[in-house]
């Protein structure tokens, strides 16, 4: 293992919940792997440029890869294509993913470069690996305090399937609002989730 990619979705950056216990997942994993490269894409720090007019249109044409209008959309997938493992941390805003995440997956789900169509629908073209995805959120949406529906897990599936990522595995931080108490709680659940996970055993609870 050489190379870990690490999205942030949250408008609190580093500060994220989520993204500190991202964090604790790459400390662990350098334990068996102490030269392991991080690559830190953090969506709310350096935004990404709204998708124009000139990509839609690359879209729909024979446009090489290596076209201009292209450039982001290259970088992105490039940085998934290196890493072995994809963390995401993310927020849930109004029910699902927020607009940063979106804006991403909307640069690397590209027709003909991560994922093909054919007649039965459409195949990824990218090799399967690792995703964590960290999900924070101030109320709950899963388990029996659930009062919400969540749109973010089906949808964010759907999509990294489509590029071939198959191994995925969701771990929630809910009840983020509730105070610190709440905080530390779910924060220590999400940690001995995670840590039954053989690649991080060793995570520890803080």
């Amino acid at each position: 293992m050489n190379n870990v990619l690490l999205i942030n979705a949250s408008p609190f950056g580093q500060d994220s919940h989520a993204n500190q216990l991202a964090l604790e997942l790459v400390t662990s994993l350098r334990y068996r792997h102490p030269k392991l490269e991080l690559v830190e894409r953090d969506l709310g720090a350096d935004p990404l440029p709204p998708l124009g007019m000139d990509y839609a249109q690359a879209l729909t044409t024979v446009t090489p890869f290596d076209s201009p209008v292209f450039e982001c959309s290259e970088v992105l997938i490039g940085e998934l294509e290196r890493c072995d493992i994809l963390l995401i941390a993310t927020p849930m805003h109004n029910f699902t993913l927020p607009a940063a995440l979106k804006l991403w997956i909307d640069y690397v789900l590209r027709i003909h470069r991560t994922f093909s169509t054919h007649s039965e629908g459409k195949t990824g073209l990218l090799k399967d690996r690792a995703v964590y995805v960290l999900v924070g959120s101030g109320g709950f949406h899963q388990g029996e305090r659930a009062s919400q529906p969540d749109f973010l897990t089906p949808y964010l599936s759907q999509a990294l399937n489509t590029l071939g990522l198959l191994n995925l595995k969701f771990t929630y931080l809910q009840g983020l609002v509730f105070g610190e108490e709440a905080v530390q709680a779910t924060v220590k659940d999400a940690r001995t989730q995670l840590s039954l996970d053989p690649l991080f055993d060793n995570l520890v609870d803080a």
